[in-house]
C-alpha cells in the first residue's frame, strides 16, 4: 500500500510536468501512466472517450441550392469578396431576408465566368476585387420580396422580377456586384447598390454626365467593371449598372433549373 502511494505520487508529478511544458507535445496515454511497477497493474484501468464531432450541417437555403448543383464561388476563386446585401437590412426593402445565408453560388459555369472577370480586373488593378451582392437567389426568397414590396402590383417588376416567371437570379446565372480596393473601400458608381433611380441607369449615363450628376471617375469606374464582366461572358442591362447576365432567360430555362 505504501509502495503503491509513492508510485502514484510520482505518476502524478510527471503527469504535471507533461501538462505544464509548454513546448513539449503532451502524452496521449494520460490516463495510463499512473502504473503500480511492482503489480504492474494499472490504477487507472480505462482511457476516457472523446465525443464524436458533430457533422456540420447546412441551413435549408444552402442546402437547397447544393441539392441544385450550385458552386460556392469560394471554392473557385477565394479571392473574389462576397457581401450578400439581402442578408442584411441594407437593401431596399430594410428588410433581412437570407438570415445566416452570406454565400455566393452560382452555376458551375457561370462561376467560371465570374472567376475570369476576377482574373480580368486583377490583370489591370491587382489591388482591386470584385465584391458580390447577390447571386442566386431561391425562388423562395423572391417571393417574400416581391410580396413585401409596398407598391402596387403593377409596378413591383421595376424592382423585383416576378417569380412567376423566375428570374435568372432564381436559376444562379445573375450576379448583382462591384468592386472594392484592398483597404475595404468600394469605388463610387454614383449610386449605391439597389438605387432605384435614373442616376442608375447605363442607358442614361450620357445625359447624366452632361447635367452634371454623374462624374467622369464613376462613369469610368462603372466602366471598367463593365468591361471585366463583358470580356468574361456577362451582359449587363439598361437600368442598374451593378447587375450582370450570363445569358438570356431562355438559354436559361434550357440549359438549368431553377432554385426553389
Amino acid at each position: 500500500m505504501k509502495r503503491s502511494f509513492i508510485v502514484l505520487i510520482i505518476s502524478v508529478y510527471f503527469l504535471a510536468c507533461d501538462y505544464f511544458a509548454p513546448q513539449k507535445k503532451k502524452s496521449t496515454l494520460v490516463a495510463k501512466v499512473a502504473v503500480d511497477l511492482l503489480s504492474s497493474k494499472p490504477i487507472i484501468d480505462s482511457v476516457v472517450s472523446l465525443p464524436l464531432q458533430t457533422p456540420f450541417v447546412y441551413g435549408d437555403i444552402e442546402q437547397r441550392i447544393i441539392d441544385a448543383g450550385l458552386i460556392d464561388i469560394k471554392k473557385v476563386d477565394s479571392s473574389i469578396v462576397v457581401d450578400l446585401k439581402y442578408s442584411t437590412c441594407d437593401n431596399f426593402l430594410f428588410m433581412d431576408v437570407y438570415g445566416a445565408f452570406n454565400k455566393c453560388y452560382l452555376q458551375p459555369d457561370v462561376a467560371e465566368k465570374l472567376k475570369m472577370a476576377q482574373q480580368f480586373l486583377k490583370a489591370k488593378f491587382p489591388y482591386y476585387s470584385l465584391i458580390v451582392y447577390d447571386a442566386v437567389r431561391p425562388r423562395s426568397i423572391q417571393y417574400t420580396m416581391w410580396d413585401t414590396i409596398a407598391v402596387p402590383l403593377k409596378e413591383r417588376s421595376k424592382y423585383v422580377s416576378n417569380p412567376k416567371y423566375g428570374s435568372l437570379h432564381n436559376f444562379g446565372a445573375a450576379v448583382d456586384i462591384s468592386i472594392i480596393d484592398k483597404s475595404g473601400y468600394v469605388l463610387d458608381m454614383g449610386t449605391s447598390y439597389d438605387y432605384f433611380g435614373e442616376l442608375a441607369y447605363p442607358r442614361e449615363e450620357e445625359r447624366m454626365i452632361k447635367e452634371g450628376k454623374l462624374s467622369k471617375v464613376q462613369w469610368l469606374n462603372r466602366e471598367l467593371l463593365r468591361s471585366v464582366m463583358i470580356q468574361a461572358g456577362f451582359t449587363g442591362i439598361t437600368t442598374e449598372w451593378w447587375h450582370f447576365n450570363s445569358c438570356y432567360r431562355q438559354q436559361a430555362y434550357t440549359k438549368y433549373r431553377i432554385v426553389e
